[in-house]
């Protein structure tokens, strides 16, 4: 994989660990993703009218990230009521890496070269070790032994959530390289996820209304996830799917290191060796 798109999938993953752990800091999580998902379409909508809408070939695909994405959001906010950003974060993107990886050669033909292969392997163990981690660290008022168990319906619900992340990378994978354009593809997507984000969360309010009330978080998040977004896409477009995947989801260490940056929490030297581990796997991603 070429630097600078490396760097991408790097930066991409930054900005999703951010607006991500924004959303999740908010008073209301689901209300303020619906506010993120209107002002990312409001973006997108004024996006295509530069771009121009993606080919026919491009549409099919993202109908199919569209479903597999609505399917992630609900499982994920379900998955965030019953157990810890900290843990459920990194298990679903984790999961996601695994599935694209097992998926990537029989659905689109890329085989993982040896060190890709090795390097897939560092990121996805060092997302699931710093769920364990952050699962067995007790929170305020809480016993170790009750930190230390993920509720099973958290658990269900956040294995649920990265089959789905999984089947929109795979879908937004093939579709950006029939669309031609990230960013054309990435306007249309946001749009088309923010109708169906807005027609199963229609009991929370008005699209408009959300926006209005969580407008400080959900402007500024839309913004950072179309950005993300599209250059995510950029990458799928010039190299391997499961490669470029796993360094998206190293979101979930960026996560732990603006929590440990920002909000001043402290990192035990066991998660140093977890980032350690993740940062590991990048040269051999770039290797393979």
């Amino acid at each position: 994989m070429d630097t600078p798109l490396l760097l991408a999938a790097l930066l991409s993953a930054l900005l999703h660990a951010g607006w991500n752990a924004a959303i999740k800091a908010s008073a209301a999580p689901a209300e303020t993703m619906a506010a993120q998902m209107t002002a990312a379409a409001l973006i997108g909508a004024a996006g295509l009218l530069v771009t121009g809408l993606p080919p026919p070939a491009a549409w099919p695909w993202i109908a199919c990230s569209t479903a597999m994405n609505t399917v992630a959001v609900g499982a994920t906010l379900r998955a965030y009521r019953e157990g810890g950003f900290g843990t459920v974060y990194p298990i679903a993107r984790a999961t996601s890496v695994l599935v694209v990886a097992g998926s990537s050669t029989w659905l689109v033909g890329e085989r993982l070269g040896t060190w890709a292969a090795l390097g897939v392997g560092c990121v996805a163990t060092a997302l699931l070790l710093l769920a364990r981690d952050t699962a067995r660290a007790p929170s305020a008022g809480a016993s170790a032994a009750t930190a230390s168990t993920l509720p099973p319906a958290a658990l269900a619900w956040t294995l649920a959530a990265g089959v789905a992340t999984a089947g929109y990378v795979l879908s937004d994978a093939q579709a950006v390289r029939a669309a031609g354009s990230p960013w054309a593809y990435a306007f249309a997507v946001s749009v088309t996820n923010a109708l169906a984000m807005g027609w199963r969360q229609r009991a929370l309010g008005s699209p408009w209304t959300l926006l209005a009330r969580h407008a400080r978080t959900g402007v500024p998040a839309g913004i950072v996830a179309t950005v993300s977004y599209a250059l995510i896409l950029w990458v799928f477009s010039r190299a391997p799917i499961a490669p470029a995947a796993a360094l998206r989801d190293t979101s979930a260490v960026f996560a732990m290191l603006i929590a440990v940056v920002w909000l001043k929490e402290p990192m035990p030297a066991r998660r140093l060796a977890i980032v350690a581990l993740a940062l590991a796997g990048v040269p051999l991603l770039r290797l393979g």
